[in-house]
């Protein structure tokens, strides 16, 4: 059987070349850069944005890692010439989750929609590696972080080490937006300016 008998295959493999260069065009990376983070070489990477390698699994498996984008996002790439990143909401454990960044390790941004009532039943707190900025966007959030208990507003922040045990809960009759900001080996936000102190 010929290698691309079936069209739709064809066409699908194709676009993975020109799907990997936008991808990593948006990051800012360069092929030396991506060849470190997945141990592909740079000449394997060129010919694969190129259209001059076939893609395999072997070696979309490490470039979807390091863009941070699950496989199927790879093969199922917009036609050739449409450089637009469309981004994929994922949901996890009942909160839609919309991936703001894509580069590989330090912080990550998310929009995050906590469905209203969020959790149904007892509030559980837990507590692991990093830490976590919240921005309340739309609704109203309550954050229990170790004995304190907080409600949050639009327009309001939280900052903590996820250390303390902690759970973030939707008490409102609608849903929840939230912009979230998480450093998984406990990075910070830097704020590089401050409002000037009014007397």
């Amino acid at each position: 059987m010929a290698k691309d008998a079936d069209p739709d295959l064809g066409a699908v493999l194709t676009a993975v070349g020109p799907r990997l260069r936008a991808l990593r065009m948006q990051r800012g990376a360069t092929l030396s850069q991506l060849s470190a983070a997945t141990g592909i070489s740079v000449s394997t990477l060129s010919r694969l944005e190129s259209g001059q390698r076939r893609p395999t699994l072997e070696l979309l498996l490490p470039l979807a890692r390091a863009h941070q984008v699950p496989l199927d996002e790879l093969v199922d790439a917009p036609e050739t010439g449409d450089p637009r990143i469309h981004q994929r909401a994922i949901e996890r454990h009942g909160i839609t989750m919309i991936p703001l960044t894509r580069r590989p390790g330090g912080l990550q941004a998310y929009k995050l929609v906590y469905p209203p009532r969020y959790p149904v039943g007892e509030l559980e707190q837990q507590s692991h590696e990093g830490h976590e900025w919240l921005y309340v966007l739309n609704g109203r959030l309550r954050l229990l972080l170790g004995d304190h208990d907080f409600f949050l507003s639009a327009g309001e922040v939280a900052e903590f080490d996820t250390r303390t045990p902690h759970v973030v809960a939707n008490p409102g009759p609608a849903p929840a937006e939230v912009l979230a900001l998480f450093g998984p080996q406990g990075e910070r936000i830097h704020v590089r300016a401050r409002p000037a102190r009014r007397d």
